[in-house]
This record gives C-alpha cells, structure tokens and sequence, in this order.
C-alpha cells in the first residue's frame, strides 16, 4: 500500500501564503539583506586575505632593494603598498607649483602619504557600515512579521469565537519564523562586522607602518641628496 504524503500546513511556504503580501514582502527583504552581508562578507575576507599577503610580501622585496623605487618595482602594480608608496615618491620629487611651493616639502609628503593611506582605509571600511546596519535592523523587521503574525492570530479567534490550536497555529507559527529569519539575518551580520573590522585595524596598522617607513627613507634621502654648500673663493694670490 503507498505511503499518503501531506503537506505541512504550519511550514514556511504555508506561512507566506496564509502571510499575504505583507508577510512575502517581509521574507524577501530580509533575504535580500541576507545575500548582500554574506557577498560582503566574502568579499572583504579575500580583500584583507591579499593585502595580509601583500604586506608580508614587502617585507621580503621592499626593504631589500637597493632604493625604495627598484624595492616598490617588485610588487604588484595594484596593491595598496604600492599605491602608498608611488604617491609619496610623487609628492616627493614633483614639489613644484606656486601653491606647493609655500608648503615645506617634507610636510607635502606627509600630508599625501595621509591622504593616500586615508582613500585605503576608506576603500577598506566599505561595506561594513551596510553590515552593521543589517545587525541593527533585520531582527526588527523580523519582528514586524511577528506582530502582523499575532495579529492575525488574535483576528482568527475573534472571528471564530475561540482560541482552537487550528485557528492560530499558522498565525503564531508565521510570527515565529519571522523571528528566527530576522536573527538568522542579523547574527552572521553582526559577527562578520566584528570579525572585518578587526582585521581591518590590524592591515591599517601595517599600512601606517608602511607610510611612516617610506616618509622615513624620504626624508632621509632629501637630507643625503642635499648639495653641500659651496667653498668660498680662494683669494688670489699677490705677486
């Protein structure tokens, strides 16, 4: 004899459609949130993953060369360290114009190394601000659904005249997996947050080091390639 096979009337399908559009509205709006923190997510773990890689790596390559410009060669013309790097030997060798002219050149360099090492750090932190938004936001509108949920709850046993488990164990069951769908979302949010953030404050940390050892052999280089005053003029000799 075949086994009869029945739908759930109490699973997530059955509780969008007993939902209505409100109820849908709500279930794709959370997972549309859901799928942009986890493409976040990913995506600035392999960003950090390259520059973690790439600092390592000019630890190795940089250092070693003989000048800062064959040192900065070595490394991929796309990283970060060798943005920094390029910018203040920019800053360094192209101090001209009038403007530039009334700023101390060891100051225009830092001033830039800042600038350039602010743009990464800008670039690094996006994203996380729409993470945090998610860990802030989603249970509350997984807690709409539940309202709205109960509601029709309380709507089923006014019209019925009776609190009947079959009268308000869709409702009540819909505001539930509201509730489990808006923590689902905002959980990973707020543990991805956390988890990007820190690594980010620990690749700054390496870029400012990075920048401060570049403003470094800068100055140093300016100081070296300083022409020595001139000797004064022998005084001729009398005859």
């Amino acid at each position: 004899m075949a086994a009869v096979t029945t739908e759930n009337p109490y699973g997530l399908v059955a509780a969008l459609e007993q939902g209505g559009i409100i109820a849908q509205t709500i279930f794709g709006i959370m997972v549309l949130m859901s799928i942009v923190s986890w493409y976040i997510m990913f995506t600035k773990w392999f960003e950090q993953k390259k520059l973690m890689a790439e600092a390592a790596e000019v630890e190795k390559k940089v250092w070693s060369a003989p000048s800062l410009k064959e040192g900065i060669a070595k490394i991929d013309k796309n990283s970060a360290f060798r943005q920094l790097a390029d910018d203040g030997l920019r800053a360094f060798d192209h101090h001209e114009g009038k403007l530039t002219d009334q700023i101390d050149q060891h100051e225009w360099v830092t001033m830039t190394l800042n600038r350039s090492a602010g743009l990464i750090s800008s670039k690094l932190n996006s994203g996380l601000s729409f993470l945090a938004s998610v860990g802030a936001t989603a249970p509350f509108i997984g807690l709409l659904g539940t309202v709205i949920g109960i509601y029709r709850a309380l709507v089923n046993i006014g019209m019925s005249g009776s609190a009947a488990i079959d009268k308000v164990a869709g409702p009540v069951g819909e505001a539930l997996i509201m509730t489990a769908i808006g923590l689902a979302v905002a959980v990973p949010a707020v543990l991805g947050y956390n988890y990007l953030a820190g690594r980010n404050k620990s690749i700054l940390e390496k870029l400012n080091t990075f920048a401060a050892d570049v403003h470094g052999y800068l100055l140093s280089g300016a100081r070296i390639a300083r022409p020595a005053p001139a000797a004064p003029a022998a005084a001729p000799v009398k005859k």
